[in-house]
């Protein structure tokens, strides 16, 4: 009896530990994975000082797969990602699922009328294919005034998990191909998010630091797959800025602009147009489905499309399927 009774207190004292036991912090990366490349500001023996000097190393022919861990640091550096294989970078962090502690920064401040073209301003100009990023911060300090790109994503299947890409103008260039954004912050004021990929933004903040809009599609051809997919997202306002009714989800760069947010936050940063103008004869095709917050009201919208169904990754991507995603995020 008495056994039975000790069993019977055990138990009820672990069911309470568990109850009340605290959500487990996600796993931090502090220290390199096996088999990575190592970028330290102050290199120890077989290491590199810049992310620059690894992806010389790795050269662009060859197709094995490789991975380079970056040690925590600001690396003032411009790089032009082309590798021939699948490549990963890996940001030192204490919290791989956010990009609240990411502690790596790529950052430079050249415009496009600078470098001559929004290619040549990105900080990174990412050309491969099957390429993943964690926890790394981009950003172009350039400013107001011009173009200026953080990232120019540039290649299919390629995902970006925990990062952040801060800038003012054309922040990210999401250029072309099947890419994919997960717990990600992107900040910026003027078509800060451009281009023609199969983008899909999962449980991202996109944060506007100055008035405009936040998209700029370059789709104009109706057989294209090309769609900025924003699901489970916040729209919202940079710290310490101001810019309620002051912004914009999209305007089209080109004719045939596709965008979707679905089941985000829009806080009152969105005017209450939702979408503007821009190319001459343009006809895009602009939803909005199951969003919340003080700028989610669509009775003054302009440009909408009608639709009664999100989108889903599958038929964002009908070439890619989904195997490639890191669905951990």
């Amino acid at each position: 009896m008495f056994i039975a009774k000790l069993i019977t207190v055990v138990i009820s004292t672990l069911s309470l530990q568990a109850s009340a036991a605290p959500l487990t912090k996600r796993t931090g990366r502090t220290s390199p994975p096996s088999g990575c490349k190592v970028v330290r500001s102050s290199p120890q023996s077989g290491e590199y000082a810049t992310l620059s000097k690894v992806l010389a190393a790795l050269g662009t022919t060859a197709t094995a797969s490789e991975c380079i861990f970056i040690y925590d640091g600001t690396y003032k550096e411009q790089v032009t990602i082309q590798y021939n294989g699948s490549l990963t970078i890996y940001g030192y962090t204490t919290d791989t699922g956010s990009y609240k502690n990411n502690a790596v920064t790529l950052t430079q401040g050249l415009s496009s009328a600078e470098a001559g073209s929004n290619d040549k301003s990105s900080t990174a100009n990412i050309m491969t294919s099957s390429f993943a990023a964690y926890n790394i911060n981009f950003a172009n300090t350039y400013g107001s005034g011009a173009q200026a790109v953080a990232v120019t994503a540039n290649g299919n299947k390629q995902g970006f998990y925990g990062c952040s890409f801060k800038g003012y103008q054309d922040t990210l260039y999401a250029k072309d191909g099947d890419q994919y954004y997960s717990n990600c912050y992107i900040e910026g004021a003027v078509d800060y998010i451009f281009g023609k990929a199969s983008a899909w933004f999962g449980e991202c903040t996109l944060a506007s630091n100055g008035g405009g809009a936040i998209t700029a599609s370059s789709r104009e051809d109706a057989s294209d797959a090309a769609w900025y997919v924003f699901d489970h997202s916040t729209i919202t306002a940079a710290s310490g800025v101001s810019v309620a009714g002051k912004v914009y989800l999209g305007r089209p760069w080109r004719v045939l602009a596709r965008v979707i947010y679905q089941n985000s936050v829009l806080t009152n940063v969105v005017n209450a147009a939702g979408w503007t103008t821009m190319a001459d004869g343009a006809t895009p095709i602009y939803e909005e489905l199951s969003n919340t917050g003080d700028g989610a009201g669509t009775s003054e919208r302009k440009y909408l499309t009608s639709t009664s169904t999100a989108v889903t990754k599958g038929q964002l991507w009908p070439s890619s399927g989904t195997d490639w995603i890191d669905k951990s995020y």
